[in-house]
């Protein structure tokens, strides 16, 4: 049986996985679709609306 300090510490570790999934999901779905899309887009024309 997992002692109380071993639960906190899990529900923090999980808390924390969330916070930076949450955060680097998009980040992630874009640098995905450039490094994978052919031909490869400039990186000044995914960052700027007017390029």
């Amino acid at each position: 049986m997992p002692s109380e300090d071993t639960k906190e510490r899990i529900a923090k570790v999980v808390d924390v996985g969330k916070t930076i999934l949450h955060y680097a999901w998009i980040p992630m779905i874009i640098y995905v679709g450039f490094t994978r899309s052919n031909p490869q887009p400039s990186l000044i024309k995914l960052i700027s609306p007017l390029a």
